[in-house]
């Protein structure tokens, strides 16, 4: 073996724009297309507005206007404006900023002094104006390279700052903004800055209530079982209720920041709920029958956090500001206090929590015998369960062992039969990605009760896969994909196993982690090279791009086509549409509509929407003959 050589020249110091565009998940997390919450272009947005809501804070500017289209994005604020001097060096000098000082921004959102230069080294075009005093300041940069350095201004514009980037489209590849996420993004703003008005692509958010605000516009109003508890105090405030759907929902933030996985905060908060209300009633109820079904929204403010990622998803503080009072005092001192007064003073929300308790703690206890089989039952198959190809890593292994971009990539298939999970299973990354088939279609559980999750084997078999019988919090997969044939059976046992996730784990889908496959539908070829097309429009194209006669192949399931072309749609090109439950949706509502008995809602929608198709055949041919007399 050639020896290589480790020299003076072997050693590079990287600039900060460098830095930032080789290693860009440092900074901003994953990368992604748009298709998730927490793709990096959507973290970019966010650290431009993260400064606008540092002055907010401050007590500068009531007003944000955000404007998103395709490609470009535009945040303007009327804060104070960057010094005009220091413009330049804001937006391309690493650790340059003015939140340094904690007494100036004690408990800021932004990433001090990183932010705006991630954002401005990773768009592909990026420009700054600052307006201060009748006076305004503007560069503009290219890959975070300064382009134009534009003279001072005399201007009659008001004070702020305003910022203009389009997301680099080598690094982001066929990235799109998805509205859902941006709308969400933005209303949690406008929650936790009460009085704040955001302006985006000409509507206007704004809240008055802040948190109580939140849960009011996630939840319908029959589904509570009692009117939100809302307690505010210095740098805390909450907000709580109880439903009636599996599991715990949760919103958390840190100084402004959407901790979407949780940390020391709402560890905190869900321990004080335990044993407040333990101790307000005198008993001792199990901690799934007081957590059962609540829907929580907690904010703590605290200073210097320290979060487990860049991305500030999770918070790892212990303290809410250096040598201070532990997280878990303040927290637990403010719910001990506030809850207990609040359920001495309302003594109807405290008959009716009671009774919501007490009735988890039935239904738990009903199926205890039933759960206890289906564990052993699955403890057995976990030894040689064949359902279930497995990887090597997980994304509930400890942070500290694995790296945080393997993590996100785990994917688990949801396949249906032994053919589509065959090519799937040869094309996988065994490093990040497992299969899991199903033997044909799924139950409808639509009406059901979870005791249905441990009397079916394939259910109970497939809740053990992803390890959610109790909490997100053990998560063995970040993205949970189904992933089934693009004709009628599949699209049944799609939404069969949407009725499954959504009835009896909807936090799995709020919390943006379940997926849908995109397959393609055809592959047009010549000689030379081929094209996989996901739509008719596409397959028209690619008739087009090739001008002679080409082969058309139509892929009637996953199990046609070949290992060696799945790896290229399950693998850094795989395209997936996420499932997205918007505020109103109502998960009732759907469920009895599409998986409910045939309604006479749905009969009158097929038959008023009955078409008939044209044949396709005539059209590619037509195509085609077009195609050669060019």
């Amino acid at each position: 073996m050639s020896q290589v050589s480790y020299t003076e020249e072997n050693i590079r110091s990287l600039d900060w724009r460098e830095h930032i565009r080789m290693r860009p998940g440092m900074y901003i997390g994953k990368l992604g297309d748009g298709s998730a919450s927490d793709d990096g272009i959507y973290v970019l947005i966010k650290e431009v507005i993260d400064n606008s809501i540092d002055e907010f804070v401050m007590g500068f500017g009531k007003q944000i206007e955000v404007s998103v289209d395709e490609e470009s994005v535009r945040v303007r604020d009327f804060g104070r404006g960057i010094p005009l001097g220091k413009v330049i060096d804001c937006v391309s000098q690493i650790n340059t900023g003015g939140k340094y000082d904690s007494k100036a921004f004690k408990k800021s959102v932004g990433l001090n002094g990183v932010g705006t230069k991630a954002v401005n080294a990773l768009s592909e075009y990026f420009k700054v104006k600052a307006v201060r005093e009748g006076q305004c300041k503007t560069a503009e940069f290219e890959c975070g390279e300064l382009k134009q350095d534009h003279k001072l201004q005399k201007t009659s514009e008001p004070n702020g700052t305003e910022v203009v980037f389009r997301p680099d489209n080598n690094i982001f590849r066929k990235y799109r903004f998805r509205q859902e996420y941006l709308e969400n993004q933005l209303w949690n703003y406008a929650y936790l800055n009460a009085g704040l008005k955001i302006q985006f692509n000409g509507q206007t958010y704004v809240s008055k209530n802040g948190l109580l605000d939140l849960l009011t516009n996630k939840t319908k109003a029959d589904h509570l079982r009692y009117s939100i508890i809302h307690l505010r105090g210095e740098d805390i405030e909450i907000s709580m209720s109880h439903g009636d759907h599996y599991g715990e929902q949760y919103y958390s933030f840190v100084n402004g920041q959407h901790t979407t996985q949780g940390g020391t905060h709402l560890n905190a908060f869900k321990e004080a709920v335990v044993e407040t209300i333990n101790k307000h009633y005198g008993r001792n109820f199990d901690r799934k029958d007081i957590l059962g079904s609540i829907m929580a929204a907690v904010s703590v403010r605290i200073e210097e956090p320290v979060f487990e990622s860049q991305t500030k998803t999770k918070l790892g503080s212990t303290e809410i500001a250096p040598g201070g009072l532990g997280i878990r005092t303040f927290v637990g001192n403010f719910i001990k206090e506030k809850l207990d007064n609040f359920l001495h003073k309302n003594t109807e929300i405290k008959a009716d929590l009671l009774k919501r308790i007490l009735q988890s703690e039935r239904e738990r206890k009903e199926i205890a015998d039933i759960k206890k089989l289906a564990n052993q039952r699955a403890k057995k198959a976990n030894l040689h369960n064949k359902k279930l190809r497995d990887c090597r890593l997980h994304f509930n292994d400890p942070a500290k062992k694995t790296d945080e971009d393997l993590r996100l990539a785990t994917t688990v298939f949801i396949t249906e039969g032994d053919s589509a999970s065959g090519s799937i299973t040869k094309a996988r990354d065994v490093q990040t990605q497992a299969v899991f088939s199903l033997r044909g279609k799924p139950l409808n559980c639509y009406g059901l009760t979870k005791k249905v999750v441990y009397e079916n084997e394939e259910f109970n078999l497939l809740q053990h896969a992803l390890d959610i019988e109790d909490t997100l919090d053990d998560l063995r997969y970040n993205r949970v994909v189904i992933a089934t044939d693009a004709d009628v059976d599949g699209m049944h046992i799609r939404l069969l196993l949407l009725t499954f996730f959504l009835q009896f784990f909807p936090d799995l889908v709020r919390s943006g982690h379940l997926y849908i496959l995109e397959t393609p539908l055809f592959r047009v070829r010549d000689k030379k090279q081929a094209f996989y097309c996901y739509s008719e429009a596409e397959k028209q194209a690619a008739i087009r791009k090739l001008r002679g006669k080409a082969e058309i192949t139509r892929f009637k399931g996953l199990g046609e086509i070949s290992p060696g072309e799945f790896g290229d749609f399950i693998g850094p090109n795989i395209r997936l549409e996420p499932v997205v439950l918007q505020d109103d949706t109502g998960i009732d509502a759907i469920l009895a509509y599409y998986m409910g008995k045939n309604t006479p809602e749905r009969q009158e929608f097929i038959i008023g929407n009955l078409r008939i198709e044209k044949d396709e055949v005539e059209a590619e041919e037509e195509v085609l003959e077009l195609a050669a007399e060019e």
